[in-house]
C-alpha cells in the first residue's frame, strides 16, 4: 500500500513538473524548462511523454547532442512508437530527402551558411514537433518551405511564389509549410538560431531596449 502510495505521488509531482515544464518552454524559459523535465523523467523514468519534452527543450537551446541521446532514450522506452522512423533518421550519417533537395537547389549562388541554417531548421523542428505527425508528401514542400523560410528570416529578397516555382509546387504548399515552421520553431525575423549575417538587427533592438530602460530609471530618479 505504501509503494501504491509513493507511486501515485511521484507521478502527480511529475505532472506538475510536466505542466510547468511546458509552459516555461512556451515562454522561452529553455533553462528551467529543462530542469523541469529532468525532474518529471526521474520521478517516473518510464513515462516516454517526459523524455520526448525533455529532447524538444534540448533542442530549442541549441543542445542537439543531449538532445538526441533524449531522443535514443525515448526509442528505448517506446520501440514500436510511430515516431521511430522519424527519430531514426536523425541518427543516420547520409542525408534525407528534403536534405538533399536543399543542398541541390540552393547551392548555386547561396552561402553555405544558409544552407546549413536550412538543415539546422529542419533538424530542430522534426525534434520539436514532438509525438505530432510529420506529413510528409513531397520532400520538395518541405525542402521549399525551408529554403524560403531561412531567406526571409535572413532577410533575403525573396518570394513564396518564386520559391513554389523553382521547386515545382504550388504556392499554397509552401505557404502551409512555413506556417508549421514558423508555429512550431516559434520562428521570428532574424531569429538568431538561424540568421547567418555578421551583424543582427535584433542587436540593436535590444541595446535600444537596455537604453530606454537606462534612460527610464534615471527619469524615475528623485
Amino acid at each position: 500500500m505504501a509503494k501504491k502510495q509513493k507511486r501515485s505521488n511521484q507521478n502527480r509531482k511529475a505532472q506538475e513538473y510536466e505542466q510547468a515544464g511546458l509552459q516555461a518552454y512556451e515562454e522561452w524559459n529553455i533553462d528551467h524548462a529543462i530542469q523541469c523535465f529532468r525532474k518529471a523523467s526521474d520521478l517516473v523514468p518510464d513515462e516516454s511523454a517526459y523524455v520526448l519534452h525533455l529532447a524538444r527543450a534540448l533542442a530549442r537551446g541549441g543542445n542537439f547532442d543531449q538532445a538526441l541521446k533524449a531522443l535514443a532514450d525515448f526509442m528505448r522506452l517506446e520501440p514500436d512508437s510511430a515516431l521511430a522512423d522519424r527519430f531514426e533518421q536523425l541518427f543516420a550519417s547520409g542525408m534525407d530527402d528534403v536534405e538533399i533537395l536543399l543542398t541541390d537547389k540552393m547551392a548555386a549562388g547561396t552561402p553555405l551558411e544558409l544552407i546549413g541554417a536550412a538543415i539546422q531548421m529542419w533538424l530542430e523542428y522534426r525534434i520539436a514537433l514532438g509525438s505530432e505527425t510529420l506529413i510528409m508528401r513531397k520532400p520538395e514542400t518541405w525542402a521549399a518551405a525551408l529554403d524560403y523560410t531561412v531567406r526571409k528570416v535572413n532577410l533575403r529578397p525573396v518570394t513564396r511564389q518564386g520559391v513554389a516555382d523553382f521547386y515545382g509546387i504550388s504556392d499554397g504548399a509552401v505557404r502551409d509549410r512555413h506556417l508549421d515552421l514558423v508555429q512550431t520553431l516559434d520562428v521570428m525575423p532574424c531569429d538568431y538560431r538561424y540568421f547567418v549575417g555578421k551583424e543582427n538587427p535584433l542587436d540593436k533592438l535590444v541595446e535600444a531596449a537596455e537604453l530606454l530602460e537606462q534612460l527610464e530609471a534615471r527619469f524615475q530618479e528623485p
